[in-house]
């Protein structure tokens, strides 16, 4: 799957439920991204189970007619208003695989973004059960993030940090797999400081072994390198 295949407003015809965004005329000036923003506070607060049209409507101060114009459901109303905040859409490059994970998962749209923790923390449930629902979460918001992912190890492997075998698929899903893991089951709140350690103790090691560039302190971070030369 392409990065600069999926974007918002984009969906499948097919799709039970989600009616493609793009047919339907957009919600005048700043209101559309302020319903937007309404239907994520509302998420979080309440879990997609009890968000209704109705709740935001009176979040966004809009008419509920409003939003039926624009959206046929909750479903495509949630799809859309986490593609508005689903953050860059384009791989960093910092010329270095650590770099270029700790850019990826830190900061707006990561690991570390509070609110999109909280929002994805409420749609457990509805990608366990809503099938529909699911397809599309997938297809349209983890879809060009897993493909980001792909392209960081891509470029590591172009310029020889890693083995040439190495399982992309597996490894893409390596850091969000922990980190989530580690908040839903233990309790444990991410942050910068552990998702460097999940990425320089288990990730780095994994994946530059045997790696035809590997050089002690590959991992490291450069200012710690300087301080030590």
């Amino acid at each position: 799957m392409s990065a600069s295949t999926e974007h918002a407003g984009t969906s499948d015809p097919a799709l039970p439920g989600h009616t493609p965004t793009h047919t339907r005329p957009r919600v005048e000036g700043d209101r559309e991204q302020e319903i937007l923003d309404a239907t994520l506070d509302v998420l979080a607060e309440l879990g997609y189970d009890r968000l209704t049209m109705d709740a935001v409507a009176t979040r966004a101060k809009a008419s509920k007619a409003t939003l039926y114009r624009r959206w046929n459901d909750k479903a495509s109303l949630v799809i859309d208003a986490l593609l508005s905040h689903k953050g860059p859409l384009t791989a960093p490059d910092t010329g270095t695989l650590r770099g270029d994970l700790v850019a990826s998962f830190c900061g707006m749209g990561g690991l570390t973004d509070h609110k999109q923790i909280a929002v994805f923390a409420s749609l457990l449930t509805a990608i366990a059960r809503d099938a529909d629902f699911a397809l599309a979460f997938r297809r349209d918001f983890i879809g060009p993030k897993a493909a980001i992912g792909r392209q960081i190890f891509e470029r590591a492997r172009e310029r020889g940090e890693i083995g040439l075998d190495l399982d992309l698929e597996l490894f893409t899903t390596a850091v969000p797999g922990i980190v989530l893991h580690r908040l839903f089951l233990l309790g444990h709140a991410p942050d910068e400081a552990v998702i460097a350690r999940v990425i320089d103790q288990i990730i780095m090691p994994a994946a530059t072994c045997g790696a035809p560039n590997t050089a002690p302190n590959t991992h490291a971070d450069p200012a710690d390198q300087k301080e030590d030369s």
